[in-house]
């Protein structure tokens, strides 16, 4: 787990390194302190000149002023090594993230990836900031204050021998109890997250069915199960403080009443004024050292789960990957699906598809229809290869989609996905995701070609109208239209509209169908509809039911011959389906 997070150090191991160094010098200037005080202290009592006090008090200022300065430089590099620590490794999260398959990104859910990217990292900056100064300085404070206690203070140093076992004890029990609930509160903390991002998402629903106090009430429910969680982990981590106190005031007790004690009864021969005035500061140093250490282990201790949560997603390797000596060029969209059987996950009982065999040629118009679950999208998510085949093969252009470098394969295969996402941005920014070099020519040909032309020109500021996250200020049918203009710019080899013009009219949904015909008749189309109308007019329509092709003709093979297509078929021509879209 370390190696896996100092990878994300990178330009900041100067920074990094240094701290411990500036911090070093920093705790022997603070020990050094109580021992010249001391010796100030009996050349006091011996009746010494002003010149020896003032020589004495000119060190000290020195080394008080040397020690601020390295605590200060220490303070900044590890500011910022921390803080470019952090950083970097939000960023190889992202990206790593980028590199995911749908596979990686199913078995992690979206508000557990987004609390790995923000509290889990925080939590960990903070650790590795405590880890580089706090974590290097308490030991350090530790070691050089014991032998300085027993230089100067003999026997009297035995009492740090009894407190610091105490400590340590006390410390591994807490550790041991709070473990397992920090563990389980960010599991939590993604539910809650989880449930945050699915009300707010689904926002119109909730109001439209009026059920906001039911919302409130379950994420009530949520956040006050973390809260339940963290005040006991809190409770236990609180003993730390107490027991910091004790052992503080226990030694110090100790060590001024046996010390003064020692100082009267022995007049100064076996401890004298000086050694005690040294044996307190050095006393408060060690207990004060020991109670830093106790809120790094905190912070540790709450850092450890969030690091092994971050670590997951950096340790994550995506199921799909380009080869080596990849393809990069896609010789046309003919597409074949030889004894295809898929499943979404190894665990999975039952196959997605089962026993697909089909031939695309290049250039041809697909049409899809079937119910609800019957893996029309699983289908045409092989093409791209969103996901691999678990048995069989799926070639495009005539090669296997496995022997071809990634980003090249998708390059010639735009997809219209069902759930249609735009961008905060403009409306030129949205349509240049096809395309980053596209000139508004370009642009402006693509919406015609896909209706949205019409439309965009009715903004006041038409294509550099601005739209919002998730493309909430357009209706659902210019989001399909903006969304295939989209597509089209990639000028794909292969195009495929997954339920992409469910919300627009069928006359509209005619005329984009009308514009493929004609300005791109060299690419594959694959239409998947629920309307009969949007599929009526393809080369080959495909019937699929429980992930199997249970029909493939044209429209008037299948009315003579399927007769669940002539019941699609009549059910929705008696509803005026297709009187629209003449």
């Amino acid at each position: 787990m370390i190696k896996v997070l100092a990878r994300s150090i990178r330009e900041y191991k100067k920074a990094s390194i240094l701290t411990p160094l500036l911090v070093t010098v920093e705790v022997i200037l603070e020990c050094a302190i109580p021992f010249v005080i001391a010796n100030l202290v009996n050349e006091m009592q011996a009746g010494c000149t002003m010149d020896v006090i003032v020589r004495y008090g000119v060190a000290l200022i020195a080394m008080s002023v040397i020690s601020l300065i390295f605590g200060a430089a220490a303070g900044s590099t590890c500011a910022t090594a921390s803080t470019g620590f952090a950083r970097n490794l939000r960023k190889d999260m992202f990206y790593k993230i980028q590199d995911y398959s749908f596979e990686n990104i199913d078995k992690f859910s979206v508000s557990s990836l987004v609390t790995r990217l923000t509290t889990d990292i925080t939590n960990v900056q903070m650790a590795f900031m405590m880890i580089i100064r706090i974590a290097i300085r308490c030991p350090l404070m530790l070691i050089f204050s014991f032998t300085m206690g027993f230089v100067m203070g003999g026997r009297l140093a035995m009492i740090f021998l009894f407190t610091v076992p105490i400590l340590a004890i006390g410390l591994c029990l807490v550790i041991r109890k709070t473990m397992p609930l920090f563990r389980r509160v960010f599991r939590k903390y993604d539910a809650l997250n989880d449930s945050v991002q699915e009300n707010v998402q689904a926002m119109r629903v909730v109001k439209s069915f009026v059920r906001e106090d039911y919302e409130k009430k379950k994420f009530g429910a949520a956040a006050e199960n973390v809260q339940k969680d963290f005040t006991r982990a809190e409770r236990i981590l609180a003993l730390n403080s107490p027991l910091m106190q004790f052992c503080v005031y226990a030694g110090m007790v100790f060590v001024m009443s046996y010390g003064s004690y020692a100082v009267i009864t022995s007049r100064g021969l076996d401890l004298n004024v000086g050694q005690m005035s040294a044996m307190l500061t050095y006393s408060f140093q060690i207990l004060m050292s020991l109670m830093m250490v106790s809120m790094v282990f905190v912070m540790i201790t709450m850092s450890a789960e969030s690091a092994e949560r971050i670590v997951e997603v950096l340790s994550e390797t995506s199921t799909l990957r380009s080869p080596e000596n990849a393809l990069t060029e896609v010789k046309d969209g003919s597409i074949d699906f030889d004894g295809v059987n898929f499943k979404y996950s190894k665990k999975a009982e039952r196959m997605a598809l089962s026993d697909i065999d089909l031939h695309i040629k290049s250039g041809e118009i697909i049409g899809i229809l079937g119910g609800t679950g019957s893996s029309k999208s699983s289908l045409v998510q092989l093409i791209p290869r969103l996901y691999d085949v678990t048995e069989g093969s799926v070639k495009v252009g005539g090669v296997d989609v496995r022997k071809y470098d990634l980003e090249a394969l998708r390059n010639q295969v735009a997809v219209v996905l069902q759930k249609n996402v735009l961008f905060s941005g403009t409306i030129k920014d949205n349509l240049r995701w096809g395309n980053p070099n596209a000139t508004d020519e370009q642009m402006e040909e693509a919406c015609r070609l896909a209706q949205a032309d019409e439309f965009i020109q009715q903004f006041p500021n038409k294509y550099d109208t601005w739209i919002e996250q998730g493309g909430s200020n357009v209706s659902g049918g210019q989001k399909q239209r903006l969304c295939i203009a989209r597509a089209l710019l990639k000028k794909p080899k292969i195009l495929i509209l997954d339920d992409s013009t469910s919300a627009v009219d069928t006359r509209t949904d005619a005329l984009i169908r009308k514009g493929f015909r004609e300005f791109i008749p060299d690419t594959t189309k694959i239409i998947i509809a629920q309307r009969v109308a949007s599929v009526q007019d393809a080369d080959r329509i495909i019937l699929m039911e429980g992930g199997r092709i249970a029909a493939m003709g044209t429209h008037d093979e299948l009315m003579k011959t399927n007769a669940v297509y002539q019941d699609i078929y009549n059910s929705q021509n008696r509803a005026g389906g297709d009187k629209d879209a003449e």
